[in-house]
């Protein structure tokens, strides 16, 4: 299910659009702080992944993975960045095992900001700004017992070409790569989506799942619970098999 066919559009829409927050085209930025503010809609979603024994997908880590991922053991990825606040509960099972729990896994995780963009890039014409020095909204934990990380970031923004998401990279304890994948967002009226409207840019010109590049032949596996509001955070729990 590899779905690397994407990147030629993602050059098409990487221009990032300056707005009140920060940039989620590529780099990172939005309007309250790492909590929230806004409306109080409450939002939802469902993921016909969880509990599921299916290896989830591989998709693309580019074009802009975290480049030295050890360097950021953190669960709390906003680095100042402002935007509604977003927890991020992730399980990872072994579908070797019968899909138990897989302890001791490494998980990285990035996503861009508020306005579209992504740190430690930009000043190119993928991302005219420049974030190259900075390493917001990524990040790194180590599944416990449950196989579980919890992180603590923003909703992320979207940029042209893509829809909402959250790019994960699954490691075994001792640095061995199990799984590229994405996470993706439930969109529609009543989702987190919906509600946070894009930030300061609105949503015209978003690009949804259905025609999204990486999630268009399908996201049953990388669908996200989304839950919360604008004015509480929202809350996002995801799970995924991996071979380990």
């Amino acid at each position: 299910m590899e779905r690397k066919h994407f990147l030629k559009s993602l050059l098409l829409g990487a221009a990032s659009t300056p707005v009140l927050l920060s940039a989620c085209s590529k780099e990172t930025v939005s309007p309250t702080s790492g909590t929230s503010s806004g409306s109080g809609t409450t939002t939802g979603g469902t993921s016909s992944g969880s509990g599921s024994c299916t290896v989830a997908p591989t998709e693309t880590e580019g074009p802009f993975p975290t480049k030295t991922p050890a360097s950021y053991l953190r669960s709390d990825i906003t680095d100042g960045k402002i935007g509604y606040g977003l927890t991020i509960n992730i399980t990872v099972s072994n579908s070797n095992a019968s899909c138990a729990a897989l302890a001791g896994a490494l998980v990285d995780i990035w996503h861009c900001d508020a306005e579209g963009n992504y740190s430690e890039y930009g000043g190119t014409g993928m991302q005219a700004t420049n974030y190259q020095s900075v390493h917001f909204l990524r990040g790194r934990q180590v599944t416990d017992a449950n196989g579980k990380v919890t992180f603590k970031s923003i909703f992320p923004g979207w940029y042209s070409g893509r829809a909402t998401h959250i790019h994960v990279h699954v490691y075994s304890a001792t640095g061995t790569s199990l799984k590229v994948t994405q996470i993706a967002f439930p969109e529609g009226t009543g989702t987190a989506v919906a509600a946070v409207n894009g930030y300061a840019k609105g949503l015209s010109g978003y690009t949804a799942n259905a025609q999204d590049n990486v999630f268009s032949d399908g996201v049953a596996l990388e669908l996200a619970t989304v839950t919360g509001s604008t004015s509480a955070g929202f809350e996002l729990t995801w799970a995924l098999s991996v071979p380990a």
